[in-house]
């Protein structure tokens, strides 16, 4: 019997518990970094900013 709060019957979760149990999505990741982040954020921003910077030198705006 279903509770008014599930949203899967027992035998749909239980297939969705084995599709997400299969050796295809068990995938080791590394740990996640937030500082590798802030550094290709930094270094895009940079980029960006230093690209902006030549175009209104280039085009007498500075």
């Amino acid at each position: 019997m279903m509770d008014k709060n599930d949203k899967l019957s027992a035998e749909d979760q239980a297939r969705v518990d084995e599709y997400l149990s299969s050796s295809t999505h068990q995938v080791e990741r590394r740990p996640y970094s937030p500082w590798k982040l802030l550094l290709v954020l930094w270094a895009v921003v940079s980029v960006l900013g230093g690209l902006s910077y030549y175009f209104a030198w280039v085009n007498d705006v500075l």
